[in-house]
């Protein structure tokens, strides 16, 4: 299952650059993540300091 970013997060951009597939772009407060292009690896979740990625 894809990963979701949740309101934990504080747009520092740490997850966007982590993926390796480019499936996060900025939101309306918060990043999100196209699940469609994303490939579920985690680097998101292992990047972000608030730990706001997170499995759906």
């Amino acid at each position: 299952m894809a990963y979701m970013i949740s309101d934990e997060c504080i747009q520092c951009g740490a997850c966007a650059d982590a993926c390796p597939v480019e499936a996060i772009a900025e939101g309306d407060g918060k990043y999100v993540i196209n699940a469609d292009t994303c490939i579920e690896c985690g680097a998101c979740a292992e990047a972000c300091p608030v730990s706001a990625p997170q499995q759906a």
